[in-house]
């Protein structure tokens, strides 16, 4: 029988204070948080919160653009998959590259899409990539921090996600009821998009630390 795990000796809140203060230290720290940034507002912040309304203002019923909702979160399921067999095997800042690249093309083509057939286009390529930055990005925090400390310093930086989701849920809903429509929400998505995957680019090659 394996011995019980020891409790930690530092206090937790203080590991997890300390661990954000080396990290905003580390170049490489911002450009994963700001790639996450970009990350969290484009899938839950845009896509998440406003993927059925914006269906719905494009004549489309809601059931209907609920389904392709929940379709899009099957191919979620298996692009993330994919992307963690990717990651074993590849430059993580690559796979970054392309994702984020991908995403930004996929999000200024939206506002053009009117019919249903390429709706559910757009949510099969957009599911497969939808958290397919998650590997990458764990293993990046891994090799730049350390095994020992990729989960808290990880924690933070998914922090950074969930905040560019708030923004971006509440930021395209006030252009929506501003303007009438979502189109330059997409677009600044995709801009943004397409400066993650530049900055995932600046990450520094990876070496692999203990743990």
């Amino acid at each position: 029988m394996p011995p019980p795990p020891h409790a930690p000796a530092a206090n937790p809140v203080r590991a997890a204070l300390a661990a954000l203060g080396e990290g905003l230290k580390a170049r490489d720290f911002w450009l994963l948080a700001a790639t996450f940034f970009v990350c969290g507002a484009s899938t839950n912040g845009y896509i998440g919160t406003h993927f059925i309304a914006f269906c719905y203002d494009g004549g489309m019923p809601e059931l209907q653009a609920a389904s392709i909702l929940a379709t899009m979160g099957l191919f979620n399921l298996v692009g993330t998959s994919f992307s963690g067999w990717l990651t074993d095997r590849y430059d993580s800042r690559k796979l970054l590259f392309v994702y984020y690249l991908f995403r930004g093309v996929s999000l200024l083509t939206l506002p053009a899409i009117h019919d249903s057939l390429g709706i559910v286009a757009f949510a099969v390529l957009f599911g497969i990539d939808y958290i397919a930055t998650v590997p990458p990005t764990i293993a990046l925090t891994a090799d730049t921090f350390g095994g020992r400390n990729v989960g808290v310093v990880y924690g933070w930086i998914f922090a950074s996600h969930m905040v560019g989701a708030a923004i971006a849920a509440w930021g395209a809903g006030v252009i929506r009821d501003d303007i009438g429509t979502y189109a330059p929400a997409f677009i600044g998505a995709a801009m943004l998009a397409g400066l993650a995957s530049l900055a995932a680019l600046m990450i520094r090659r990876p070496v692999i630390r203990a743990a």
